[in-house]
């Protein structure tokens, strides 16, 4: 039977990313609006009612507004991009390889919320510590992490390719969300199971898709004996047995020397670092994902996918 998909907000920059991983299948039927018609209320709520699965590629208020649009129709289901719900009781977090129930909640979910790309890799790194009880109540997480621009949608994507424009970014490299309150700090600290909220430095590079994020550790502050080994084990663990989230062999990470951003762009996986020398104070740990990819289109055609399988 082939599925009604609506991806509202299909002109933008997560919408065409998820269009593109969807245009040769033959088991969903891609509904749509014409650009100029966006903003008919009417027009989107007929859509969204007429869906199987509605994807949601909003800003948080927009999204909110979907929902409610749906709310009386059990037949439709929604996976929302934006931070809206992300951290809400009611909804399924859309990071399936989180732990080993995550699936099966996506699967059997009315309502999912899309990771964002940031806390998918810190969580990635950090939420197997806490579960294994190797990261300790308390501890001072930090989070550094670079994006390629296209995180930014379509104003950054055109402030930086279109030297043009009043509004241009000169900068090759930029930190921004210098308050310290980006809006995925509350998705880190809940989804990543931590008592303490992390401090996030997000920053952005000349560089269209990918993505670094990096969570460097103090050994002697961790689970009494921690080493590199132990934490690069409880990784490994974690992840044993899928193929979405590749835990990179310590002997194969001790002999690079640099990382890319960019190495799986245009991939819907994610590959995790542990960086350091043995018998060393301190680890690194690092995640690389193509942040349209894993961490946004990519990961939302991946839940839908675990929602028809239902």
């Amino acid at each position: 039977m082939t599925a009604k998909i609506f991806i509202d907000g299909e002109h933008g920059t997560t919408g065409l990313q998820i269009r593109t991983r969807m245009a040769d299948r033959r088991d969903v039927e891609l509904l749509s609006i014409p650009e100029v018609e966006r903003r008919n209320a009417g027009m989107r709520e007929d859509m969204l009612n007429s869906a199987d699965i509605a994807i949601l590629c909003l800003p948080d208020d927009a999204s909110r507004e979907a929902v409610k649009m749906v709310a009386g129709n059990n037949n439709v289901r929604i996976i929302d991009t934006s931070t809206a719900f992300r951290i809400a009781p009611d909804w399924a977090y859309g990071f399936a390889e989180m732990d080993d129930a995550q699936a099966g909640k996506i699967r059997d979910a009315r309502y999912v919320a899309n990771p964002g790309c940031y806390p998918t890799g810190a969580i990635g790194l950090i939420r197997p510590l806490r579960a294994a009880g190797i990261l300790p109540d308390g501890y001072p997480v930090t989070v550094n992490a670079v994006s390629g621009y296209t995180g930014g949608g379509k104003q950054m994507i055109a402030q930086m390719e279109d030297s043009s424009r009043l509004d241009k970014i000169a900068a090759n490299n930029f930190l921004y969300g210098l308050n310290l309150k980006h809006k995925h700090v509350p998705e880190m600290t809940t989804h990543g199971l931590l008592d303490r909220a992390p401090l996030f430095s997000p920053s952005v590079g000349r560089f269209a898709q990918g993505m670094i994020v990096q969570v460097p550790l103090f050994l002697e502050d961790l689970k009494d004996g921690a080493t590199l080994e132990s934490v690069h084990a409880a990784l490994a663990v974690h992840y044993a047995g899928q193929d979405i989230v590749e835990v990179v062999p310590l002997e194969a990470s001790s002999i690079l020397p640099r990382i890319d951003a960019e190495e799986l762009v245009g991939r819907d996986t994610m590959k995790l670092y542990v960086f350091g020398t043995p018998g060393a104070a301190h680890v690194n740990l690092v995640a690389v994902l193509d942040n349209l990819g894993k961490g946004a289109s990519g990961a939302a055609v991946q839940n839908m996918d675990l929602m028809l399988s239902a």
